[in-house]
């Protein structure tokens, strides 16, 4: 133990166990995308390799939006907010005005609007395919965050959190949760993370819960009508998912607990060590979604339990690692961002792995670093590569940087050197100078007027 608390009091312990376990959790979600998808794909295209091709280019895709964005400023993120979030909230709306264009005129397939086309949550720009869902977390974390640093200490004022954070939390979470959600669940614990890391009193998370609660209700009711993958008069799926999570999956009907079924065959089939990498038998077509929403019963089956623990650990230091940026950086804006990113994450891989084991219902999240996903996996690593700019800004990382710094390559292909804080020396010498001054002074006139009585 005594070792391990050396290691972490170095300046730049949070960089390196950041890097680290995002690095082995990347690998690892390489290795079981190419392991869940190798049998669907030769069977469809004639090339085992076809799926995870695609998943490696986004995974280097992923690579060159962390590498920028460690070597961004805070200022530069601050200045990001507000066009990542209103990009984000112009996509929602064309996907959601075309689902909804295609519920009215009860079209068949995906609806297309010349070289836009909708795809429940997906939205193809021509060739190009993105999860306008994904910007829009990335988006409230740059934007939530400057917000709420530039009010600072007015937070204590109701008003001063209702324009604009709500309304605008609101509208995304409308737009968000029609089709999806899960992913509004997540954008709800990233925000109730942001405004816990922002001290605002726990009043505001009563409310918040309450309307936070009826506004899963009214998305719940809303798959009656069409949102979602719900049709109009069929069953709404949302209400069954919940309901069929009360009962065991063994006594349910088979089409609401099918999956939360064959995912517990898989952890019951995997055992203590697992039948081994890539010899899965649930994942030739048993298990629904084994490549993204319950990639973690492949885990499960083909590595174990074992497996399982390491990949929990490695999302425990991230954790832990994502929290000790917050409390260990200066600047508010950093502190709020790094919270919402942990937050986002870390409830992210809680849901899908509770849904996938049983614990929670199941809500249809990818795994980050895990699952298959293009959109997820960039905005994932770019949101890693903030992080790791705000650890590098740590104050003691930063003198750390500055009074050794690299290499002027390493500096110019990896990173710059981050400015050094305010000493805080200077300024507490001078307070201890003025406090002795003012007791001497004190000291001296007392003296004086001791004199004058004798």
């Amino acid at each position: 133990m005594a070792a391990l608390r050396g290691l972490l009091q170095r300046p730049l312990a949070s960089y390196y166990l950041l890097i680290s376990s995002s690095a082995l959790l990347l690998v690892i979600g390489l290795t079981m995308v190419f392991s869940a998808t190798s049998v669907k794909a030769y069977v469809s295209n004639g090339n085992a390799f076809a799926m995870i091709t695609k998943q490696v280019l986004f995974a280097l895709i992923g690579l060159v939006a962390f590498w920028v964005c460690q070597r961004l400023p805070a200022r530069t993120f601050r200045a990001l907010g507000k066009p990542t979030l209103g990009a984000a909230l112009l996509l929602l709306v064309i996907l959601d005005l075309l689902m909804v264009y295609a519920r009215l005129a009860r079209l068949e397939g995906n609806p297309q609007f010349g070289p836009l086309k909708a795809d429940l949550l997906w939205l193809y720009l021509g060739p190009i395919q993105v999860q306008p869902s994904e910007l829009a977390k990335f988006g409230l974390v740059l934007w939530g965050a400057d917000l709420l640093a530039r009010k600072g200490e007015a937070l204590g004022w109701w008003r001063e959190l209702a324009t604009p954070l709500f309304p605008v939390v609101a509208l995304l979470f409308v737009l968000v949760g029609y089709n999806d959600l899960g992913t509004m669940l997540c954008l709800l614990s990233l925000v109730v993370g942001m405004l816990w890391a922002a001290g605002v009193r726990l009043r505001v998370f009563g409310t918040l819960s309450a309307l936070g609660l009826a506004g899963i209700g009214l998305l719940v009711a809303a798959a009656s009508i069409g949102g979602g993958s719900g049709e109009e008069g069929a069953e709404n799926y949302r209400l069954a998912r919940l309901t069929s999570f009360f009962n065991p999956p063994e006594n349910c009907e088979q089409f609401t607990c099918y999956q939360a079924l064959q995912a517990r065959y898989a952890i019951d089939h995997g055992g203590w060590f697992g039948v081994g990498l890539g010899k899965s038998s649930l994942k030739w077509g048993y298990l629904p979604a084994e490549h993204n929403d319950f990639i973690f019963a492949v885990v499960a089956e083909e590595l174990g339990v074992v497996g399982c623990v390491v990949v929990l650990a490695l999302f425990a230091v991230l954790a832990y690692t994502g929290l000790r940026i917050a409390r260990r950086v200066d600047d508010p804006f950093r502190r709020l961002a790094a919270a919402a990113v942990t937050t986002w994450l870390i409830s992210q891989a809680v849901i899908n792995i509770g849904g996938v084991v049983g614990l929670l219902p199941i809500t249809g999240l990818p795994l980050p670093f895990i699952s298959d996903g293009g959109s997820a996996l960039v905005v994932t690593l770019a949101a890693v590569g903030m992080l790791a700019s705000f650890a590098r800004a740590e104050p003691d990382a930063a003198r750390a940087l500055n009074a050794r710094p690299p290499a002027r390559w390493v500096r110019l292909l990896w990173a710059p050197l981050p400015p050094l804080p305010p000493s805080p020396g200077p300024r507490k010498a001078t307070k201890a100078a003025k406090a002795a001054a003012a007791t001497s002074a004190k000291a001296g006139t007392q003296g004086v007027a001791s004199e004058r009585r004798r």
